[in-house]
């Protein structure tokens, strides 16, 4: 999960809620607005929809060799 930049300077913040044995409970995204105190910090890692998107679309075109040698190995340890 990514740190989303919104246009108007929102960002979402993965957040993953595990219990108290350590299971995982689930994956969200918690909004943070310009002025909270962990905004900056989120700030530097942050990808705009546009960003993310292009990084989607670029796996799903460009992994095919590692798809491949993922696939090689898999066969390796099954076999």
């Amino acid at each position: 999960m990514y740190v989303i930049r919104l246009a108007d300077g929102t960002l979402r913040v993965p957040q993953t809620l595990s219990s108290d044995d350590g299971r995982l409970i689930g994956n969200a995204y918690v909004e943070l607005l310009p002025g909270d105190p962990d905004y900056d910090r989120w700030l530097t890692e942050a990808l705009t929809e546009e960003e993310l998107a292009e990084r989607r679309r670029r796996w799903l075109e460009e992994n095919d060799d590692l798809e491949r040698e993922f696939l090689a190995f898999k066969a390796e340890q099954d076999g």
